[in-house]
């Protein structure tokens, strides 16, 4: 289907407007013609005076005449700048509403998709999305439709009016028309995979810079500012070349349809002179089409322009559109599960799971009591990241299921699912804000003293005080003025203040000094006092206490027990606590 017919039929909402709004303009048009039809008729009473077609309507005396056309000229030019008024405000109304609700219902849709897709896209492409081929849409809107159907409603009309006055002038002067649209076609056709060659193009530039400016410490600490600058003028340079591959063809748009318009001109010009010298056209008959065949086939010359913007205004609505006809995944069941309800019993029942032809978890059969700690521990790779992933429906489990309390978690409400669950990751995310509005993030009506409190237990309270405005403290983009400690006490007193029965801590510790994070274990320890909690670690120090400890390899359970009966069986995991520790021996070492 055509990008604008997709367009069409997912505007549904808007489609009175965009009718409006065509009809502004077509009436603005036919009152933007009339003048020079007046012209016409305003020679002819000056010229033949009571011979003339107002003298032959029952207006013999010609400054009556006149005065009859200058009245009507006022009229017409009032109700042409009232349909101009009206259009500029309806399709730039349009352009504004379409665009803000097309962004906001792409940026929703892509808030849906699983974490699979995004894994395989670039940020950068996805920002140019939302941001440059919505706004190519809003620009077309603006000005473009509007100059179509005026040029369209131009030729309608003129031509009308020429076969009304001369059929024979009418085909010579219209005669250029089929081959300007044609032209015009021809080169849109051309046009368009250039067009979406150059919005691909430009989705690659910014998935560069802003690859480049998240990693700007690390550019700078290995002094590759001139590499990544040169990398930067690569991708410039394809996306310069693909625009010149598009003007090439653009810009040979406009000669084209000069030289046909001055060939319907000049026969309108000498032809029509000629029948009037013999008598077979009036004087005013001819003014009227001299003028007209101007008006007709010169706003042809704007299909140059507007075939340009059309073309890359299509190439944008195929992106977006695309992006919301993305599929989404991980549909959430209808089961509701009121947080209240949640006893937190966890059941993974034979979970396999791979990201493409790469296995991550194999046959993964795993039962925690509702209260239990569980810790999972390995080396990178070995798939503890994904078990949390799996059980908040990131992803799709590919064999096997997650049960919760009994119930598979692919029949239960997403939403309730994850409000169940409090999580914090590794790579702890802050919004643009202040430190209270971070620690609130998804328990948005706390209040400042339950703020506090999770604070207080993630041992983050102190260091907020000494903030410049303490918890009112705007804190930057993604966090960028604290440390990467400071940032991570945070999205734990995030998790805290959430109070879900089931708490994941996914490395909740990995980037805090040994004081702090022995402080935050003897806060967790009272936190995960009734609650299920997942806790995910390298360091076997923090997970000591756990209830159980798993051992995954390679995307396997291959050992599980508390830290002494693991360390007494002499296994990977008392292999990895000599490691961690220094120690020489396998003994039990007091808790």
């Amino acid at each position: 289907m055509h990008a604008l017919q997709r367009l069409w039929h997912h505007a549904r909402a808007y489609r009175r407007d965009i009718r409006l709004a065509t009809l502004y303009s077509a009436l603005n048009k036919l009152f933007d013609i009339l003048p020079e039809v007046l012209i016409g008729v305003a020679v002819d009473s000056v010229v033949n005076r009571g011979d003339a077609l107002l003298g032959r309507l029952g207006l013999p005396d010609v400054k009556h005449q006149l005065l009859l056309l200058g009245a009507l000229t006022i009229a017409i030019w009032v109700c042409e700048s009232l349909f101009e008024y009206l259009y500029s405000l309806k399709w730039r109304g349009l352009a504004q509403a379409l665009q803000h609700d097309l962004r906001l219902e792409a940026y929703d849709h892509v808030q849906h998709l699983d974490l699979g897709w995004f894994e395989e896209r670039s940020t950068g492409n996805l920002l140019a999305i939302l941001n440059d081929d919505i706004n190519q849409l809003e620009r077309f809107l603006n000005g473009g439709a509007n100059q179509i159907i005026q040029v369209f409603c131009s030729s309608l009309l003129v031509g009308l009016v020429f076969f009304v006055l001369t059929p024979q002038i009418a085909v010579l002067a219209l005669v250029p028309v089929p081959f300007i649209l044609y032209g015009a076609f021809f080169f849109q056709r051309r046009l368009a995979p250039r067009y979406a060659a150059v919005r691909e193009q430009a989705g690659r530039v910014n998935g560069r810079l802003n690859n480049n400016i998240l990693g700007v410490a690390t550019i700078k600490a290995f002094t590759a500012e001139d590499y990544e600058l040169d990398r930067i003028r690569a991708e410039s340079d394809a996306y310069r070349e693909a625009n010149h591959a598009a003007i090439a063809w653009s810009a040979a748009i406009t000669p084209v349809i000069r030289m046909a318009i001055m060939a319907g001109f000049v026969a309108t010009l000498v032809y029509g002179g000629w029948l009037t010298l013999d008598g077979e056209l009036a004087v005013g008959a001819y003014s009227v089409l001299v003028f007209l065949t101007q008006r007709l086939l010169w706003p042809l010359t704007g299909l140059a322009e507007i075939t340009d913007l059309y073309q890359r205004s299509m190439a944008s609505i195929d992106r977006v559109l695309g992006l919301l006809e993305t599929p989404v995944r991980s549909a959430g069941g209808r089961t509701p599960l009121p947080r209240a309800a949640v006893r937190g019993e966890l059941e993974f029942d034979d979970v396999s799971f791979a990201y493409g032809t790469q296995p991550v978890l194999e046959h993964v059969t795993l039962r925690i009591p509702a209260g239990h700690t569980v810790a999972f521990v390995g080396n990178t790779g070995s798939g503890k990241t994904t078990l949390a992933r799996l059980l908040l429906r990131f992803f799709e489990i590919e064999r096997g299921a997650i049960r919760l309390d009994g119930r598979d978690i692919r029949e239960l409400d997403l939403r309730d699912l994850r409000h169940a669950i409090g999580f914090v990751s590794q790579d702890s995310f802050l919004t643009e804000g202040t430190v209270a509005d971070n620690i609130a993030y998804g328990s948005f009506g706390a209040s400042r003293a339950a703020i506090v409190a999770a604070a207080q237990a993630a041992e983050a309270h102190e260091f907020i005080e000494r903030l410049p405005q303490g918890y009112d403290t705007a804190i930057g983009e993604r966090g960028q003025k604290l440390s990467g400690g400071q940032r991570q006490r945070l999205a734990l007193a995030r998790a805290i203040l959430k109070d879900a029965p089931i708490l994941v801590l996914d490395e909740a510790t990995s980037a805090v000094d040994n004081e702090t994070e022995a402080a935050i274990q003897h806060s967790l320890e009272q936190m995960v006092v009734g609650r299920t909690t997942l806790l995910i670690a390298h360091r076997l120090s923090t997970v000591r206490h756990a209830d159980r400890i798993c051992v995954l390899e390679r995307g396997r359970i291959v050992e599980a027990g508390t830290h002494e009966q693991l360390l007494a069986r002499g296994g990977s995991y008392a292999a990895l606590w000599r490691l961690q520790t220094g120690e020489r021996g396998g003994a039990p070492q007091p808790a």
